[in-house]
């Protein structure tokens, strides 16, 4: 039996991967890291081998090339794949299809038909029947390949399931593109080491990490457009918070300045999503079919948010709420369309191939490593040379640490450490969250319904640009120059032109912040010398009085406070009452008054 490499026979007809895009999980001509693992898998004829790549990098091409060889050669008779979930499934099939594997996705029980190499499954349907693909491997000699096999350590009954279901296996290929997870369950068929520490740790067949991709050019570079602002919410005992997004301070009023300002009703998203519009407007000039993604927490605010984009782009997104056949077909649709936008709840987070996908917004309160490399990786598929993805992100400190931890791989820990004589597990909470991140949340399950808070106001401030480990930027007011200087950065340059581009508009923010007349610039962004010295209680005053005007032109219009509020900043621009300067204040001042005589 040969031990060289070579493209699957099936697949000779296909496109190249690179410049040129072949269709998802399919490819001639392998990339380097592809033909990389296929000799060091040829060489070594493991039973159990474990690939991890970035996603986007091309896992699916190297397990189709793998077990379309093992095939040809009759090392294996038939092939399992088992995937996330039903669209995931049937995904891998079509791909398989291509190079001449035929996968039946729709497989239950009993003979597969012999039409079929073998069957397309998802990891709960292992678990409800795992004695029927035993006997299955059993009976024939079988390749399994467990995609995002971190999903097999989601439940001990999962685990469990996979364990008797596949032990009699011929050959297993695990793949997974994000492999760490936050609680202690082992995952199955994978190799754990012992290290110095007394830490047992995963140990990888061959890692193609996120680092390793950008370098060849086979992911895109990712920018992280981060976005602050003021948040007010109510909670149940009727007291009113004010804080602002990345502001040190307790957990949960971090959850809740977050789930203010995913608000529909609010401000910071519209806000958002115009930027995130306008920055999709950009990159297709460069790429014409460039589409965006936005990830909701759940089926209502996907729809609040769809409503909100139509209103926003002039065109409707389609809507993806659940993992179901109509679901499959709608992303499908999208993937072979020009559309420009997509909202999803969470299905659309791993696995899904959507190459087109350049521009996305992470308008969900998950916060687990896991589920954001996840979400970021439906963005990095490099399609061709120059291309980068732009995601929009609160300023939530857990995820800007995500977004720079980027490059850094992770490996699976077991054993982890107590601290000091605590009898529970430290990592519980990131377990819980891990939980909380891997269930369907597609149905609303009342539990937001009964939480303490009741969101009143939020408004989005551009904070920074963090891209390749650096930031860039200063905090600037949507629609100002300032900020379309990063929104308007072109749809296709090479990475060390990003990075250069992004300082330059850096150092011309800071240049135009110097020039501006004090009293049309927010008190952030000036210098220090140049601050306008004023008394707290002068200020204080000229706050008392624009607050004292607003409620007697509420009553006069009947508008809410908050509304007047936000439509003097409209009409005079500027920063909230608390972080406004003396002019500013005084120009809403004026304008208030101009108002209130207008209605005499």
């Amino acid at each position: 039996m040969t031990t060289t490499a070579s493209p699957s026979p099936h697949s000779s007809h296909l496109s190249p991967a690179f410049p040129g895009r072949a269709p998802w999980g399919t490819a001639s001509k392998l990339r380097a890291w592809q033909q990389a693992a296929m000799e060091s898998y040829l060489q070594a004829q493991p039973r159990d081998f474990l690939a991890v790549a970035t996603p986007g990098a091309g896992k699916t091409t190297f397990a189709l090339t793998l077990a379309s060889w093992l095939l040809h050669h009759h090392v294996v008779q038939q092939v399992t794949v088992v995937a996330p979930t039903e669209h995931l499934k049937t995904q891998w099939a079509d791909a398989a299809a291509r190079i001449g594997i035929r996968l039946d996705p729709e497989y239950s029980a009993g003979p597969v038909g012999r039409d079929y190499h073998g069957v397309a499954v998802t990891y709960a349907g292992i678990g409800v029947r795992p004695m029927l693909h035993r006997n299955r491997c059993e009976q024939r000699k079988t390749l399994v390949i467990l995609d995002e096999i971190h999903h097999a350590g989601d439940s001990r009954s999962w685990g469990e399931a996979c364990l008797e279901a596949f032990e009699p296996a011929t050959r297993r290929l695990a793949l997974t593109g994000t492999p760490f997870r936050s609680d202690t369950n082992p995952i199955p068929f994978v190799t754990y080491a012992e290290g110095t520490d007394g830490v047992r740790r995963s140990v990888a067949d061959y890692t193609y990490g996120y680092g390793n991709a950008l370098a060849d050019g086979v992911v895109r570079p990712v920018i992280f457009l981060s976005y602050s602002g003021s948040m007010r919410w109510r909670t149940k005992a009727g007291d009113e918070v004010a804080a602002r997004l990345g502001e040190p301070m307790t957990k949960d009023a971090t959850s809740q300045a977050w789930r203010t300002a995913l608000d529909p009703k609010g401000e910071w998203m519209p806000a958002v999503l115009g930027a995130a519009d306008r920055r999709l407007d950009e990159v297709r000039r460069s790429v014409p079919d460039a589409g965006g993604l936005v990830i909701a927490t759940d089926q209502d605010s996907a729809r609040a948010y769809a409503k909100l984009l139509r209103g926003i782009s002039g065109t409707a997104p389609t809507v993806v709420l659940s993992d179901d056949g109509g679901a499959s077909n709608r992303i499908e649709e999208f993937r072979q369309s020009q559309d420009r936008w997509l909202v999803a709840v969470r299905m659309v987070s791993e696995g899904v191939d959507v190459p087109r996908l350049a521009v996305g917004v992470y308008a969900t309160t998950i916060s687990t490593p896991l589920f954001f490399a996840q979400a970021v990786g439906r963005f990095v598929r490099s399609r061709r040379r120059g291309e980068t993805a732009s995601v929009f992100l609160p300023t939530i400190p857990s995820l800007l640490g995500f977004a720079h931890e980027l490059e850094l791989e992770r490996d699976h820990v077991l054993d982890k450490p107590k601290r000091g004589n605590e009898e529970e597990d430290p990592y519980g909470p990131e377990a819980d969250l891990l939980k909380e991140a891997e269930r369907e949340q597609d149905e609303p399950d009342g539990e937001q319904d009964q939480l303490p808070f009741e969101a009143l106001e939020s408004e989005a401030v551009f904070d920074r640009v963090m891209y390749d480990g650096a930031e860039f930027g200063m905090q600037a007011h949507p629609g100002s120059e300032e900020e379309q200087d990063y929104l308007g950065i072109p749809g296709l340059l090479e990475p060390d032109q990003v990075r250069m581009l992004l300082h330059k508009r850096q150092q011309r923010q800071i240049a135009h912040s110097r020039r501006k007349p004090d009293d049309e610039a927010d008190l952030l962004e000036l210098p220090a010398e140049r601050r306008p010295v004023l008394s707290h209680k002068e200020m204080m005053e000229l706050r008392r009085e624009l607050n004292s005007l607003v409620g007697a032109y509420a009553h006069q219009s009947g508008k809410p406070h908050g509304v007047i509020h936000t439509e003097l900043r409209r009409a005079c621009g500027g920063p909230p009452t608390a972080e406004a300067t003396a002019g500013q204040l005084r120009q809403r001042v004026a304008k208030v008054k101009e108002w209130a005589t207008r209605m005499r």
